[in-house]
């Protein structure tokens, strides 16, 4: 999914929030670790929706959109599950830092 021309935060975060449920996806498959999954999901989800709820409508700027488009590209060439769940804090906080939010 490529990010429109004249993004918005919104935009971003709609892009950022699909690679993400992936990645959450591939972490669900170690049973042991599933509630850490869901807890690292929901907070950092929650975490996206207040960037959302007080800027959504800002438009960035063609580095932010390079940014998150390579993280996203990071994150979709993850195969293992165990990498996968190191990645639900570090991609959250790479797309809020290329955001200019604190993560």
């Amino acid at each position: 999914m490529a990010i429109p021309a004249g993004p918005t935060i919104d935009a971003v975060l709609d892009l950022a929030t699909t690679a993400y449920a992936a990645l959450t996806e591939l972490g669900e498959e170690i049973e042991d670790e599933w509630s850490y999954v869901q807890d690292l999901t929901e907070a950092w989800r929650g975490r996206f929706e207040e960037v959302r709820a007080s800027r959504g409508d800002e438009v960035v700027g063609p580095e932010v959109v390079v940014a998150i488009d390579a993280a996203v590209g990071e994150i979709a060439r993850i195969s293992d599950p165990h990498r996968a769940i190191d990645w639900l804090s570090t991609f959250p906080q790479v797309t809020l830092l290329a955001l200019g939010e604190r993560p």
